[in-house]
């Protein structure tokens, strides 16, 4: 009877301990969205008041419409959803092709353009930045939409992502579709790219919200306002000596609703996006 009271008391104070850590977590992770939101409430004032107060004294809805006066709202929307519509589509097409190749089929220098892919995911993407910028200003194509996709137009992760993707397919697979006379192309597009889904779904999570965060590029090489997106956009209400922060706040909350839209839409999906990266 000790025995099992011992092992009943230590169980509920595991439970106890994991319970009481993923609660500290949730709250860590919760706190800055409930501390945008409250700020976005505040006056100038109350938000740079030492010490720091949590609740506004009274709600400021102003700041809402003041951000949306101050940002063309509705062309960066647009923009930052081409942004990812057209990321997204490069990354899963061209990586499922490029992945597919890697993985399947011979071909000479084929380590050697591996290798060159998985160089690249090691070095920092700002490296990048100037060459690319001046590809794209030789060509008079800065301030614009491509100019935004540019970079995503192959992604060295999503290759080497579907790759592996594609080398856990038994070979006997393709080699049965093979025998059925199928050619290489019929084989990727009607049997391989089909058992990928999972990992399609996966690199489109992952591409998303890359694209969505993305703030360096955009600022670079898109100098027009109505050409910029949501993140680069919120970047001007900084200011270089004071900033409206109540205000900087309401724009960061509408800029959060495509994502939170998108979210809401493929939930299961971003789900079993990133819970399978976590295991076979």
């Amino acid at each position: 009877m000790r025995k099992e009271q011992s092992l009943r008391r230590s169980r509920i104070a595991g439970k106890f301990l994991t319970y009481f850590f993923l609660i500290v977590g949730s709250v860590v992770m919760i706190f800055p969205f409930l501390w945008m939101i409250l700020t976005s409430l505040k006056t100038l004032a109350e938000s740079m008041q030492i010490p720091p107060t949590i609740f506004p004294a009274e709600p400021v809805f102003e700041n809402f419409s003041y951000a949306v006066t101050s940002l063309p709202f509705t062309s960066l929307y647009i923009n930052t959803l081409l942004l990812i519509f057209f990321r997204v589509l490069c990354a899963v097409v061209f990586s499922s092709m490029a992945g597919y190749a890697f993985a399947k089929l011979n071909f000479r220098f084929k380590n050697l353009l591996f290798a060159l892919i998985l160089v690249q995911m090691m070095m920092p993407s700002q490296i990048f930045i100037i060459p690319q910028y001046q590809i794209l200003a030789k060509f008079s194509l800065t301030n614009s939409i491509f100019a935004l996709v540019f970079p995503g137009l192959v992604s060295a992760f999503g290759t080497f992502f579907l790759r592996q993707a594609y080398m856990g397919i038994p070979k006997e697979i393709g080699e049965a579709a093979y025998l059925d006379g199928c050619t290489h192309w019929q084989t990727f597009i009607k049997v391989m790219a089909p058992l990928t889904g999972t990992s399609v779904a996966a690199l489109t999570v992952f591409t998303a919200v890359f694209a969505y965060a993305d703030l360096m590029w955009p600022l670079v090489v898109n100098t027009d306002i109505n050409m910029m997106t949501l993140s680069s956009g919120l970047a001007t209400l900084k200011g270089q000596f004071t900033t409206n922060y109540p205000v900087l706040m309401a724009g960061s909350l509408l800029a959060m609703i495509p994502m939170l839209v998108l979210y809401l839409i493929f939930q299961k999906q971003f789900v079993e996006g990133i819970s399978m990266t976590g295991g076979k």
